[in-house]
């Protein structure tokens, strides 16, 4: 794989615009993405099949034409091949599946869900043939509700999270707190990253990382300039030797600690660094042995990885659309499994709730009057909601009151898209069927 390849893939990941579109050619699939095909379990799933289509909005500008090639190039048509391919483009860690799969049922009938937009009342269907989605999924307790695909996407692709990463990361540091390896959120890093000891995120609690409010000057815009662009090199392009080294360049604190958000994926690196020191492992096998056994994971996953091994646990896992619905189910019931507590209750809720004595994390992305909790995106109202959301339409919506969830992957042009529309969708599905479970 040529270092233009990887310069390309990244920054396309990221919604970073690409300096020489014309030199970037299709890079060779590595050995660590190889391994495992990730097919998912067909007796995991009873019921009607879900739905498939090779269309979608845009098709040809997607490239349905080429059948929707997989090649390392900053233009649309390669989208749709890149973010359900990213292991075979960059580095990988495999996360093997459950060896037995955990039941999902199926509606029999796909219910007649609506959303207000626009002043329309508008259907799946219509929300399909707007949005630039690859796959779309809701349940409710164990049951499958809608399950659709577009581009050419099926149930055997592995969808890239971008940072709905972020979200798992923070769950990851809630087992590993209940077990003792990780002792206090108001540690700093340091304690469990020894190599981070001079330097400001080292001095960072694991609260405020969590929170995005360790007060280190850190810029993510995606413009192309940014410091998110440094890290995609240091770590997913390997331009470093990874692991502690990819984050010590930033180094400036501007703010004190806990005083104000500033959305910063280096933040959930670090604590990327702080889970897999701390428990001795990498974090892919961690969330293997913790969450992908335990809650009956259907198909292999994979995590990309920087130079050094270490994860890019603020991105770039990659997992089947129905995996992702069981990780949304499984927060939707607070960590519990039927009779299992996989993810300890009380820290789901503390790390979806927005704290009392950080009223600043209440509306931290205006345009969608979302706060933010751990690694967490918070919906105001007194209905507890919250969501897991990544560049360019990846997102998970959860209602624990209901045990309603969303999944969503897409290729929004924009990067950081408010998803207004998604949102307008979401809200309509809890109205429509989000009454209390029972």
């Amino acid at each position: 794989m040529t270092r233009a390849n990887l310069h390309c893939i990244g920054k396309i990941l990221f919604g970073i615009v690409c300096f020489a579109l014309s030199g970037c050619q299709s890079p060779m699939r590595t050995e660590a993405a190889s391994v495992g095909a990730g097919t998912p379990s067909p007796g995991s799933i009873s019921g009607s099949a879900p739905r498939f289509s090779a269309d979608g909005p845009d098709a040809d500008e997607y490239g349905a034409r080429l059948d929707y090639p997989v090649k390392a190039i900053n233009r649309p048509r390669f989208w749709v091949g890149i973010f359900s391919h990213q292991d075979h483009l960059l580095e990988g860690r495999l996360i093997r599946r459950a060896d037995t799969p955990s039941r999902l049922a199926r509606a029999s009938v796909e219910p007649a869900l609506s959303y207000m937009y626009d002043g329309q009342k508008r259907t799946i269907d219509d929300y399909l043939a707007r949005n630039p989605a690859t796959g779309l999924l809701i349940a409710r307790g164990d049951t499958i509700l809608v399950e659709r695909y577009q581009y050419g996407r099926n149930d055997r692709h592995r969808f890239t999270s971008a940072s709905m990463a972020k979200t798992v990361t923070a769950m990851l540091i809630g087992i590993a707190i209940s077990e003792g390896r990780i002792r206090s959120v108001d540690d700093p890093a340091a304690a469990y990253v020894p190599a981070l000891a001079d330097t400001e995120y080292g001095r960072t609690s694991l609260r405020h990382l969590l929170q995005m409010s360790s007060g280190v000057r850190f810029e993510e815009n995606y413009s192309g300039a940014d410091d998110v662009r440094r890290l995609v090199l240091e770590t997913i392009l390997q331009e470093s030797a990874g692991g502690a080294v990819a984050v010590r360049p930033f180094n400036q604190r501007h703010r004190l600690g806990g005083a104000v958000f500033s959305y910063s994926s280096a933040e959930t690196q670090v604590l990327g660094l702080v889970l897999s020191n701390a428990v001795g492992s990498t974090v892919a096998e961690y969330l293997r042995q913790k969450l992908w056994e335990p809650m009956g994971a259907e198909g292999d996953a994979t995590w990309i990885i920087d130079a050094a091994g270490q994860e890019a646990t603020y991105c770039c896992l990659n997992v089947v659309l129905r995996d992702y619905a069981r990780l949304a189910l499984l927060l939707a019931h607070d960590g519990r499994l039927g009779h299992r507590q996989i993810i300890p209750s009380d820290w789901v809720r503390e790390a979806t709730t927005v704290p009392a004595d950080r009223p600043d994390l209440h509306v931290v992305w205006p345009e969608t009057q979302l706060g933010y909790g751990y690694q967490t995106w918070i919906f105001n109202g007194e209905r507890r909601m919250f969501a897991l959301i990544g560049v360019h339409g990846q997102a998970i919506y959860v209602d624990p009151t209901s045990g309603l969830v969303l999944v969503h992957t897409a290729v929004r042009r924009q990067a950081a898209d408010p998803n207004k529309e998604t949102l307008a969708l979401w809200r309509g599905i809890v109205d429509s069927v989000g009454g209390p479970h029972k």
